[in-house]
């Protein structure tokens, strides 16, 4: 019997397993079908997928519920999204926009949830109901933004930064909101020792991660990107493992991976770190956008729609505004002040969650939680809608806003680092020469490739340097390319250069490009590619040689 039984419990497991996988298999199709509809009519992929979440929601299909295994897929993405936007932060630019950063997120934060407060008594909820509406309406979906700044190449812009700081200082509210909610929901609990205990966790956290980038990460880098297979393993592995002791410490998943990511901002790999996890980070946010819409009860919202519409109107004109008029305040122009604040017009997933914990110690009912829910919904889609046409609406608004600017407001043209005159792929014997001439000739030159000690070693003689592999489909996106000189690849294979010109040209790269190839027949390929110019160092060499020893 005890084999019997131990062999029924095998096969219950498979079976269960293979219904899991059955679903995520529609979840998938589904999602593709979906993609190809909002591509057709030029929406957003989003709001595509928050539809698929609807659509095998319990509220459709019924194939998924919400909180089962697709959440844990959506925290990985989470993570991993936080993670590499954390890569983008370096020291220099947390010191010059973080205080701004925190000023704006903070008034933004208190402005807007006294006005939602205020909006949701107006309506009719109770005071509790409003204060949590309120207080749900006043952060933005960091997931959100920082994918569609992802998605645009934007996050490196002066109003991307400045987005990102104010959604952590969002964040950081978000966890006070929740230790409040936790702590007054149970009666043994103190806030304020839960608060403190909260602070010297994470400042012991901090401290640890500090030493590591003192004295650990990059010598371990150096060694761990011996092997491009290991270093994704390290990221992935390090951005989970962080995530996971901010869960622990009381500061949440979220903040645990941007810290994770921050740490190797200043190393040599953040370039060739980010560009291998966007994959990772689009497939695994597919499942957070679609538990995301599997939330949504279709019965109960449409009995709270038109308050939830109405706060909704709210979050999209008054979030934007608030955040814009700070900015302008501080002496920021009105169209960077303006794409900031219309990239925030949205409520956050961490609004859902609050809801939910309010739920779970009684504070509010389904009622609310329905409301934010819409809300979310519906703020996301249209941030996501008109996404593309925020700078074409902050050009519009700007003199409007003009008024508020101060004297000696900030352009923001110089946030990109100055593109080089030369990009070089590949530092081998033929890539070292090209490299060291261009050098000697006193050419601005910028070398990529993916041997650490190579890099270490042109660093040493003043030559910017990257690690990065020509065949990653990101890493384009992140170099400063120049825009009418050249990039130069050295590398003589093939598929590896038809892949670069590939990602050069639909990155829209305009500059000319020359690569390097073995063989005639090669070299024919990659000129219909799209190669300005083709390089056959063999055929040179023999070409040299030929005109050398033949007699005269």
């Amino acid at each position: 019997m005890g084999v019997i039984s131990e062999l029924t419990l095998v096969l219950g497991a498979t079976q269960a397993t293979a219904e899991l996988f059955e679903d995520i298999a529609l979840i998938l199709v589904v999602a593709v079908l979906a993609g190809l509809v909002a591509t057709w009519l030029r929406q957003s992929l989003v709001v595509a997928f928050i539809a698929v979440g609807v659509i095998v929601g319990p509220s459709v299909l019924g194939v998924v519920e919400p909180g089962d295994e697709l959440e844990l897929f959506a925290q990985l993405g989470i993570a991993i999204l936080l993670f590499v936007v954390g890569l983008k932060l370096d020291l220099h630019v947390v010191r010059r926009l973080g205080p701004v950063a925190l000023v704006v997120g903070s008034i933004q934060v208190a402005v807007i949830a006294a006005g939602g407060l205020f909006l949701a008594l107006a309506l009719g909820f109770d005071g509790v109901s409003a204060a949590y509406i309120g207080v749900g309406l006043a952060f933005s979906s960091t997931v959100i933004v920082v994918k569609l700044l992802s998605d645009r190449r934007e996050l490196e812009t002066l109003h991307g930064r400045l987005s990102v700081g104010i959604l952590i200082v969002q964040d950081i509210a978000v966890v006070i909101a929740l230790i409040v909610v936790a702590t007054t929901g149970d009666a043994s609990g103190s806030l304020g020792s839960e608060v403190a205990w909260v602070v010297v966790r994470s400042a012991l956290l901090l401290l640890v991660v500090a030493a590591l980038m003192r004295w650990v990460l990059e010598p371990l880098l150096h060694v761990v990107a011996r092997s491009s297979e290991l270093l994704l393993l390290f990221a992935i592995a390090w951005a989970t493992a962080l995530a996971a002791l901010g869960e622990i410490v009381g500061i949440g998943i979220e903040v645990g991976a941007f810290i994770a990511g921050f740490s190797l901002a200043s190393t040599s790999y953040r370039e060739a770190i980010g560009s291998r996890l966007v994959s990772v980070r689009d497939f695994l946010l597919l499942f957070f956008f679609i538990d995301l819409g599997s939330r949504l009860d279709l019965g109960e919202a449409r009995d709270e729609l038109l308050s939830a519409l109405l706060l909704a109107a709210f979050v999209v004109v008054a979030k934007p505004f608030v955040i814009a008029v700070v900015l302008a305040a501080m002496r920021y122009r009105s169209r960077i002040a303006l794409e900031a604040g219309i990239t925030l017009g949205q409520i956050s997933e961490f609004s859902l969650i609050l809801a939910a914990l309010g739920l779970s110690v009684g504070h509010v009912d389904d009622e609310v939680v329905t409301v934010l829910t819409v809300i979310a919904l519906v703020t996301i889609a249209t941030t996501s809608l008109l996404f593309s046409g925020t700078e074409t609406v902050a050009r519009r608004l700007a003199p409007v806003f003009a008024r508020f600017e101060r004297e000696g407001a900030v352009h923001g043209a110089d946030e990109r680092a100055s593109p080089p005159e030369v990009v070089v792929f590949g530092l081998g014997r033929f890539g070292h020469r090209v490299v060291r001439g261009l050098a000697e000739r006193g050419v601005d030159v910028l070398a990529v490739d993916f041997d650490p000690v190579a890099i270490s070693r042109w660093r040493d003689e003043g030559v910017r340097a990257v690690y990065g592999d020509a065949e990653e489909p990101e890493l384009a996106a992140l170099l400063p390319l120049p825009e009418t000189g050249w990039v130069v690849s050295t590398i003589r294979h093939t598929d590896t250069n038809l892949a670069l010109l590939h990602v050069l040209r639909h990155h829209g790269y305009a500059g000319r490009i020359a690569v390097a190839a073995h063989y005639d027949t090669d070299a024919g390929r990659l000129g219909e590619a799209g190669a300005d110019r083709v390089l056959l160092p063999y055929a040179s060499a023999a070409a040299e040689v030929v005109e050398l020893v033949t007699p005269r």
